[in-house]
């Protein structure tokens, strides 16, 4: 079973800085690709950073340049550090994983973390 528990959110100032970490409950290469989704109150989830297995990354054009993902292999973990935060990065931060199947068409299972909230305020 899947399991992915997000740690590392709070509350900072305007300007700071936070990581977010994702422990998967196996191997991430066991997923095509892993990412950092949020939603903010009464707005849509939508994507923030992503990265495949084979390392390719991927940002939303919002946090391009401010926040980074990256991985540890061997602790089953992925990372976002969250740099330059702004009160517009508010929201609930939320872990995906997800795997594709070569079927025709192909089918794609999304797991997803419970969680972590991320406050940006003075």
């Amino acid at each position: 079973q899947v399991q992915l528990v997000e740690s590392g959110g709070g509350l900072v100032q305007p300007g700071g800085s936070l990581r977010l970490s994702c422990a998967a409950s196996m191997s991430i290469f066991s997923f095509n690709g892993m990412g950092w989704y949020r939603q903010a109150p009464g707005k849509e989830r939508e994507l923030v950073a992503t990265i495949t297995s084979g390392g390719t990354t991927n940002y939303a054009d919002s946090v391009k340049g401010r926040f980074t993902i990256s991985r540890d292999n061997a602790k089953h973990t992925v990372y976002l550090q969250m740099n330059s935060l702004k009160p517009e990065d508010t929201a609930l931060y939320y872990c995906n994983a997800h795997r594709v199947l070569t079927t025709i068409p192909p089918t794609r299972y999304d797991y997803w973390g419970q969680g972590t909230q991320v406050t940006v305020s003075s």
